[in-house]
């Protein structure tokens, strides 16, 4: 029984660790890209061929044009099994709902998107009401949005208000107008679906499609359409799967950590027993092998209990990451073998990995110890302990270094948390020869209120100094991980809004408002100001590889330059840009003045443009800048993202109404620019401190609970010399309390030491100096709370074991 108990902390560990591992690899199993409801009736999709973008995980497609698309769906008609060939043509829209546009959940893609009517027949909509529309003026639109058909609609375009007239209504968000007003209102064609005949297989009208289509595009079929999910889908799936990786490898982290601590203080209570078995002939291997039969056995019971939990957890996190917006709506969990077979294989060995140690110290114990009635530990820490909290350490100062120097917010994030993971392994190895000063903080005030119970608790934490650093590591953990997070991700928010405020010389700040972007008609107000951004696709270096997406800015030369945007000129002269096939290309483009450049457009067309001037990277907020004008006519479908205002006054600027935008001053656009995107970076930063904090005071409650099972003898002791009930019950929450102080210190010490390397980078990445934002409400809940769990879990089971009638002598 007394073994059952001393193994519960490791068992509790372990449960956690695999329920945990086991979500979050059901979760990023189902976090696989499925076939959007809108293509699902298209057995076989054509894909317009890739390009590639360093600056975005999700490069767009390079579109076809319209003379291309016909000429490739001609081609595709053709093919045996094909019944119909639909080019899915989209473009933005809106409706105006009380003079506004109508609000979007969550920023849905599709509730901002136009098709042409023949897009009904690749799937996801039906007419639920009314008729297909068939002329310029018509639209169908979602029922949801309140209108009836014949009714009047005002739809906000890339280019104003249009009035429409309401054909008829769908049962899912979107606008469809006639495939000729599709064509014109949408850029270039990046999907065909084909719509099979009765009995046609999909494989080998998919081996046929390709044949057609060559290297003019890709060739989807099945399970492949996922790759046709739209953009904003997935970058929700790509954060749900950096936070669901993040969380897999903290969990695996705290557990072999919490075990390991679990195993290294259950075999430091257990040297008597140890030394008895030594004493009675058992070889340290006899004892290797018994600590590791416990370990495989917590593990394997470990595994399967965490594996029910884990599996019904799973549906719930995953609809409520979902809701949270870490997952797209079409997220959905499904119980499958590989995770369940991975985390009942992984339990055993991370109980084995955790119990390493504590089974070389195990077998090093002396039979002389099944002698000794004091805790006292004899022998001081050993070289192999020094060398690898040394090297531990060593190597969380060079992360820390790579943090304040690199270059990328990711980069510099992920060096944090291993080099979070590297101080905190170390400071562990090392905690016990840190044990003696930081008890030495407490003597003060312990000498001069704690009479003998303060002296018991200063001699016992430094003469068991092993011990003490083994109930302390808990908090250690706890504290430097939730004090971590949480102070990068303030620090980063407060650095990236104070540089974007500071990098703007404006007053206020024309922003969307209910739009993805803002139209012509928003930005009428301020003629010439208004930047407008598209994407452009050329080889990179001039080379016939993958085209690279190209960022560009349509702008009015003679605003743009008389504004003076910051942009720094190299060669050439931005006053010879205008509005027919002329360029201004920054130097990574690596283009000379007077080259030529063909670039293909949004809408598929392959211009070749004139080199007229260089600017040096990042002057400009994009690679490329054109002529207003040469945007608008190749990307009809195209938003502002924001216009930069004079302030205050006679010059202030108001919104037009019902154009969807707002004007706001330059500090609440800076902290609103990344909103959504700090949304859920905050949120997934409580997923780590959840993960963190709630494991690691979970340990802090278990470790104490077996420290205050193993202290039976000694507090009876105590009572025998004298003291009272309430002065052992003080001894135990003081001893508590300093354990908690000993994990706080050297879990800040890690925290700090990581927040300031990060803040270093960060100075560097914003070209600013950076605050450091100290979580103190984090910090304060953080320690409160393994203070609370501390001193329950060693004071109760002290309060009932002091209630025990029989009092004797420990034998």
């Amino acid at each position: 029984m007394l073994r059952i108990r001393r193994m519960a902390g490791a068992l509790v560990a372990v449960v956690v660790g695999i329920a945990l591992v086991l979500l979050a690899l059901m979760l990023l199993l189902a976090g696989r890209p499925i076939v959007p409801d809108r293509l699902a009736a298209a057995a076989v999709v054509v894909q317009a061929p890739g390009s590639r973008s360093p600056a975005e995980a999700f490069p767009p497609t390079v579109p076809w044009s319209a003379a291309k698309t016909d000429d490739l769906s001609r081609r595709l008609g053709a093919v045996l099994g094909v019944e119909a060939v639909v080019p899915d043509r989209s473009f933005y829209v809106q409706a105006l709902v009380d003079g506004r546009p109508a609000a979007v959940e969550g920023q849905r893609q599709d509730s901002y998107e136009g098709h042409g009517w023949s897009s009904v027949r690749l799937g996801g909509l039906s007419l639920v009401s009314g008729a297909q529309p068939r002329r310029p003026g018509e639209v169908v639109v979602d029922r949801a949005l309140g209108f009836r058909p014949g009714s009047s609609v005002t739809l906000l375009t890339a280019t104003g208000p249009v009035p429409y007239t309401v054909t008829g209504l769908v049962d899912a968000p979107g606008y469809l107008v006639a495939d000729a007003v599709a064509a014109e209102l949408a850029p270039g064609v990046r999907a065909i679906g084909l719509v099979l005949g009765p009995g046609a297989d999909p494989g080998a009208v998919a081996a046929a499609a390709r044949d057609v289509v060559g290297d003019d595009g890709r060739v989807l079929s099945g399970d492949e359409r996922g790759a046709l999910e739209p953009r904003d889908d997935a970058r929700a799936r790509w954060v749900g799967m950096q936070a669901l990786t993040g969380v897999a490898t903290l969990a695996g982290f705290v557990t072999v950590f919490v075990v390991a601590s679990t195993f290294a203080f259950s075999v430091a209570q257990r040297r008597r027993e140890l030394g008895l078995l030594r004493a009675i002939g058992a070889t340290p291997r006899q004892v290797r092998r018994m600590v590791y039969g416990e370990a495989l056995l917590v593990g394997g019971v470990g595994a399967v209990l965490g594996s029910i939990v884990g599996a019904a957890g799973a549906p719930i996190v995953g609809r409520a990451l979902v809701e949270a917006g870490l997952e797209p709506t079409t997220y959905e969990v499904r119980y499958e073998l590989l995770p369940f077979v991975a985390v009942l294989v992984l339990g055993p060995v991370v109980a084995v990995l955790g119990a390493w140690s504590a089974a070389r110290r195990a077998a090093r114990v002396r039979p002389l110890e099944a002698l000794r009635e004091a805790v006292v530990e004899r022998r001081r820490m050993g070289r192999l302990r020094w060398v690898a909290g040394g090297l531990l350490t060593t190597l969380g100062i060079a992360l820390a270094v790579g943090t304040a120097t690199a270059e990328d917010a990711q980069d510099g994030a992920t060096f944090a948390l291993y080099a979070a993971m590297a101080l905190i392994t170390g400071m562990v190895a090392l905690a016990p020869a840190a044990v003696r000063p930081i008890v030495g903080l407490w003597r003060l005030p312990l000498r001069q209120g704690g009479g003998a119970i303060g002296l018991l608790v200063r001699e016992g934490a430094s003469t068991a100094a092993r011990r003490t650093a083994s109930t302390a590591a808990p908090v250690l953990l706890t504290v430097a991980f939730a004090v971590l997070v949480a102070g990068m991700v303030r620090t980063t928010t407060e650095a990236y809004a104070a540089g974007r405020a500071a990098d703007v010389d404006a007053g206020q700040v024309l922003v969307p408002d209910r739009t993805p972007g803002l139209s012509d008609a928003a930005v009428a107000a301020v003629p010439g100001a208004a930047m407008l951004p598209t994407t452009v696709f050329a080889p990179e270096n001039g080379s016939g590889t993958t085209p690279r997406a190209w960022s560009a800015l349509g702008v009015d030369t003679t605003a743009f330059i008389r504004t003076d945007r910051g942009a720094r000129v190299v060669a050439g002269s931005l006053e010879e840009l205008n509005e027919t096939d002329t360029a201004v290309v920054a130097e990574s483009v690596r283009r000379e003045v007077g080259d030529s450049y063909p670039v293909v457009f949004a809408d598929g067309e392959r211009v070749t443009l004139r080199v007229v001037a260089v600017v040096a990277d990042r002057s400009v907020r994009a690679d490329l800048l054109l002529a207003r004008e040469t945007v608008r006519r190749h990307d009809p479908s195209a938003l502002t993202s924001t216009i930069y205002l004079p302030g205050g006054g006679d010059a202030a600027v108001s919104a037009p109404p019902g154009a969807g935008a707002r004007v706001i001053d330059v500090a609440t656009w800076a902290a609103e620019a990344d909103s959504s995107e700090d949304r859920l970076v905050w949120l997934f930063t409580l997923m780590l401190i959840g993960v963190s904090a709630g494991y690691g005071a979970l340990a802090v409650a278990n470790t104490l609970l077996m420290a205050a099972q193993g202290r039976a003898a000694d507090l009876r002791v105590m009572r025998l010399a004298g003291a009272t009930r309430r002065q052992v019950a003080g001894y135990v929450a003081a001893e508590s309390a300093l354990v908690v102080l000993i994990g706080a210190v050297l879990g800040g010490v890690v925290a700090f030491g990581a927040l300031v390397s990060i803040r270093a980078g960060l100075s560097q990445q914003v070209g600013a100096a950076v605050e450091l934002v100290v979580p103190w409400s984090v910090i304060g809940g953080v320690v409160g709370l393994c203070l609370l769990l501390a001193l329950l879990a060693g004071v109760l089971p002290t309060r009932r074991m002091l209630r025990e009638r029989a009092i004797r002598m420990p034998s």
